[in-house]
Formats: C-alpha cells, sequence, structure tokens
C-alpha cells in the first residue's frame, strides 16, 4: 500500500523537483495541472508575490512528488497538480486550501481545469459552486503559421536588449497609461532572463524603423512535452491591430516546429482564435457564496 507523507514547499530546495514533476505528469488538456514553466515563469516574475510560499504543499509517495498545491496572482487564486493514478488525494488537496492557502480579502477561488474531474467533484462536495472560466486557445502545429511582417518593421538582432525588452513590456501591458512612462528599470527582465529553464534564444522582439521594441514574445521552449509556452506577448499601444503578434507568433513556430514541438499555448483572448488557436484548456473559478 502506498504510505503519503505532506510537507510544505521550500522555495531555496524544492523548484526544481516540481518543475520535473509538472513535466512528468503534463498534458495538453491540462487534465493533470499546469505546465512547468506556468510556476516558474510565476516565481521569476517581479509581478508574484513570494510572501506565502511557504503555505504551498507537497504529497509525497516515498520519495516521489504526487500533488502539488500553489498559488500564483493573485494569492488568493489556489492551484492544484495531481499525477494519475492518485486522484484519491482529491478530497485533501481542497480540505487543505481550504484550511490553509492563503486569503489576505477574507475569499479565496480555486482554478481548477475542466479535464481535472476528481478535483471538481471533491470541490462540489466541499461546497463550493462554479463562479466562472474561460476556454485556452493552444495552436496545434498540424498546421503552419505564416503571418508576414508588416511593412515598417523588422525582427530585432540577437542578444535582444533588456531595456529595451522593459520598455515594451511596460507599455504592451498599459503600464503607461496608469502609471506613468516607463521607469528606466529593467532589473525585473534581467531577473527574469536567469530563470532556469527560460529558452531566451527563443524570444522574438520586433522593432520599429527608430529601433524601439514595439512587440515582444517570451518562449519557454520545453522539449519534454514538445511544448512551445508562449509567455509573455505584448504589443506597444500605437503599434497594435497591424499583425505584429501575428508575425511574431509565426516566428515562434518557424523556429521551434523544426525542433520538434508539436503545439503552442495562447490565451483566452478571441485574438488567437483568429490565428487559428485551438479551445483547448477549460479554466474554472470555483467559490464558495
Amino acid at each position: 500500500m502506498s504510505s503519503i507523507t505532506t510537507r510544505q514547499f521550500r522555495i531555496l530546495a524544492d523548484h526544481m523537483a516540481v518543475y520535473q514533476f509538472m513535466l512528468d505528469i503534463y498534458e495538453p488538456d491540462w487534465h493533470n495541472g499546469v505546465p512547468a514553466p506556468f510556476f516558474e515563469y510565476a516565481l521569476s516574475s517581479d509581478w508574484m508575490d513570494k510572501s506565502y510560499t511557504h503555505r504551498y504543499r507537497l504529497w509525497l509517495d516515498g520519495e516521489r512528488i504526487v500533488a502539488f498545491c500553489f498559488t500564483e496572482n493573485p494569492v488568493s487564486d489556489v492551484y492544484f497538480s495531481l499525477r494519475s493514478g492518485y486522484e484519491f488525494l482529491a478530497p485533501e488537496m481542497v480540505a487543505y486550501a481550504e484550511a490553509s492557502m492563503p486569503r489576505p480579502k477574507g475569499q479565496h477561488q480555486l482554478v481548477i481545469f475542466g479535464a481535472q474531474t476528481a478535483l471538481i467533484e471533491a470541490a462540489k462536495q466541499a461546497g463550493y459552486t462554479q463562479t466562472g472560466g474561460y476556454m485556452e486557445y493552444v495552436a496545434p502545429f498540424d498546421r503552419p503559421l505564416t503571418h508576414p511582417l508588416p511593412e515598417g518593421y523588422r525582427f530585432a538582432e540577437k542578444p535582444l536588449v533588456p531595456a529595451k525588452i522593459s520598455k515594451c513590456c511596460w507599455r504592451g501591458f498599459d503600464h503607461e497609461a496608469t502609471e506613468g512612462p516607463w521607469h528606466g528599470d529593467s532589473e525585473s527582465v534581467l531577473h527574469l532572463m536567469q530563470a532556469p529553464h527560460m529558452t531566451e534564444a527563443f524570444n522574438v522582439a520586433i522593432e520599429d524603423e527608430s529601433g524601439d521594441y514595439v512587440c515582444f514574445a517570451g518562449m519557454w521552449w520545453v522539449p519534454e512535452n514538445r511544448l512551445a509556452y508562449l509567455e509573455p506577448l505584448c504589443t506597444a499601444p500605437e503599434h497594435r491591430r497591424k499583425g505584429l503578434a501575428a508575425a511574431a507568433l509565426s516566428e515562434l513556430y518557424r523556429r521551434l516546429a523544426p525542433l520538434g514541438a508539436t503545439h503552442m499555448t495562447g490565451g483566452g483572448d478571441a485574438f488567437y482564435a483568429a490565428l487559428g488557436f485551438k479551445p483547448t484548456v477549460a479554466w474554472q473559478f470555483w467559490q464558495k457564496t
């Protein structure tokens, strides 16, 4: 009989083991949980509140990780990764989230993917109700992405310049509209580039005639899962609706399909559907009302 033990996540010791666990259990519909870069990208980003990582919990069968409960952003969103064959742990995981995961404003929600049926049933039994959700689009590489680069733009040469990436992301995620012009600090990008599994060589930046980066697509190539994990993707406001993001994704396809990538993540925006991405991952949000 299996002997299941639990312990808390140790941010300075456990990340690599959790990354390998997420590689091992990955499925394209996320029915065992998020892809490995999802968690590493959050831990490596300045927008992630890491003050509650000691509340994350691991379940182990001997030395092997079989389940993991954690948060991302906001910290009140709780995620579950669960190895196939250990679905019996789902009620215990939901109970732990209920009792111990952070809820700084008094409420939290469980983020469960539509194919995580054991966790959905456990949430229902614990009194949670689905309050929302959306479909995430994924591009299968059985059909190429061939969107051209518009005139007046070019792909930036390598190595990419961290300060230009930082400025592009600041503007591309609309911080300028709410927080003012870019502050000139590129430390967050430099920090992110030190993530152990970020494949910086595959990042794509598009620049205008002045040399400013106006579109950026980050890439985490996961050969073990044949996955091209896209994060982040942004375009400066005045350069939107010109086809730059589509051209950046097409360039990522051209670089990664020859390496064996079979699919690339996208998001929930209709933009991805228009490019031929397919609805693949059903996000569900569960709360106690």
